[in-house]
């Protein structure tokens, strides 16, 4: 091993997600002269930050979708036995086994794999084969991470994880970053034309297992009682026509206003009340994390991880009846802002602290090898 460490991130399709995030966290925050970085996404990918990547030392390295599996692991391997690798990190969860059988073949000595999330019941036939696929996350691995918990006791069992054989690597953010800013908030409510309303918030790729859908259900029901409301989406995905279709049917499009994919989302948390989340599962959502830095009360479905509470701005609802979402957003509709920032402070989701422990754990895993 040299004395900076190279490690492979292979990450699958990058569409702006929170596991996408997490990973450039901990990239711009982690000690470039003593690591690098090379990303390995695949072709159908979308939002690359190539040029903050190369201009500060990384490397991005396209490769075919993993459905193509025998082009994807014959690249990989070419690539991972070229390229001098000291480890190859895996965030692809129950699709860890791939590049890590790869990376095995290669003669990569330190193959790390990562969980981000685990399985919901109401995604049957993803969930069927997410359990059917993760046991081969621990063929190939040499190491094992999770993002909390109950994502690494889902990925690699609860003998393992009792047996300390998982680590922790939270999603860390910058919490300056996320910090309230009443100013950026003033000027973006009247940018959006949200003076004087009430404003519920959503971050997240318009995917199915972040449950759009419902949380319009929510809303509808809120605007039954309520007129001085408004919803606010930040992100896009596949399934955001078919969600402003359903807006529209409503006859919600008024009340609610879609600005897509950012590069400033931390102005948006600025300019919401409050962040909803009803996801159908999730590991330890980024988005949660920021949203609590912000000062946002927090409103996360009962299928996400407890672990995501990390002040007393969260409240865990069941997904069954929107008119209980109703009730308990109302509730609550006036928070200190700062408080967040300064329970969170406690927390360890720092990313400047965290970025420090996964360089230190990458040290220890090439130095044992």
């Amino acid at each position: 091993m040299g004395e900076k460490i190279r490690v492979a991130q292979v990450i699958g399709s990058v569409f702006e997600g929170g596991i996408e995030s997490c990973i450039m966290n901990y990239f711009k925050a982690i000690d470039k002269s003593k690591v690098e970085f090379h990303f390995f996404v695949d072709q159908t990918s979308k939002v690359i930050d190539k040029d903050i990547i190369e201009n500060n030392g990384g490397k991005v390295v396209i490769v075919p979708h993993y459905t193509h599996v025998f082009s994807y692991l014959r690249q990989l391997r070419c690539l991972f036995s070229s390229g001098n690798y000291d480890a190859v990190h895996a965030n692809m969860t129950a699709l860890n086994f791939l590049p890590l059988y790869a990376a095995k073949r290669a003669g990569v000595k330190v193959r790390i794999a990562h969980g981000h999330s685990n399985s919901s019941k109401k995604e049957f036939l993803r969930n069927v084969v997410k359990n059917c696929l993760k046991p081969f996350s621990k063929l190939f691995a040499t190491h094992y991470f999770a993002c909390g918990e109950q994502a690494g006791r889902w990925l690699f069992g609860n003998k393992t994880f009792e047996q300390g054989n998982v680590v922790i690597i939270r999603n860390a953010i910058d919490f300056e970053r996320f910090r309230f800013n009443k100013n950026i908030r003033d000027d973006l409510r009247l940018k959006l034309g949200l003076e004087n309303c009430f404003v519920i918030g959503h971050v997240g790729r318009f995917v199915s297992v972040k449950n759009h859908g419902f949380i319009i259900d929510i809303f509808n029901e809120i605007c039954q009682s309520e007129s001085h409301v408004r919803l606010l989406f930040v992100g896009n995905g596949p399934l955001e026509n078919s969600i402003k279709e359903k807006v529209s049917l409503l006859r919600l499009d008024e009340k609610v206003v879609f600005v897509g994919s950012v590069a400033n989302p931390e102005d948006y948390y600025n300019a919401m009340d409050c962040f909803i989340l009803p996801s159908l599962y999730e590991g330890l959502p980024v988005v949660g994390i920021e949203a609590q830095v912000n000062g946002l009360p927090c409103y996360f479905s009962d299928k996400v991880s407890l672990e995501a509470k990390l002040s007393d701005l969260v409240d865990f609802v069941p997904i069954d009846n929107p008119s209980d979402w109703k009730d308990i957003v109302l509730s609550r509709k006036s928070v200190n802002r700062e408080n967040g920032y300064q329970q969170m402070r406690e927390s360890g989701y720092d990313i400047k602290t965290e970025a420090g422990k996964l360089l230190e754990a990458y040290r220890g895993m090439c130095a044992d090898e």
